[in-house]
């Protein structure tokens, strides 16, 4: 999709993580506040991977200025879209990890 993935690792640096990745604390605490107050304990392990996809697209659309536009793009794009089996959603196989 033309992203370059550029892993970080930080405790091969000699630097703290904030240094590194600046605010790295900050999402941290916020996706453990999202995950508190929208699943109320109710996040399950094995939808972890859907959970941050989740909030990654809600942090990053947080200062749109089309906001209201983004309730009518999603059924947009829902209607555009063939409809998937309950079985091709949920599946025993564990989940392909968007960062390998």
């Amino acid at each position: 999709m033309g992203y370059i993935h550029r892993a970080t690792g930080i405790k091969q640096r000699q630097l703290p993580a904030h240094k590194v990745m600046p605010r790295v604390q900050r999402v941290a605490s916020l996706l453990k506040r999202w995950l508190a107050g929208t699943y109320h304990g109710g996040d399950q392990d094995s939808h972890l991977e859907y959970y941050l996809d989740e909030f990654t697209f809600r942090f990053n659309r947080r200062t749109s200025r089309a906001r209201g536009m983004l309730f009518y793009r999603l059924v947009q794009q829902t209607v555009g879209t063939d409809p998937a089996p309950y079985r091709s959603l949920v599946s025993t196989a564990p989940a392909a990890n968007h960062n390998r």
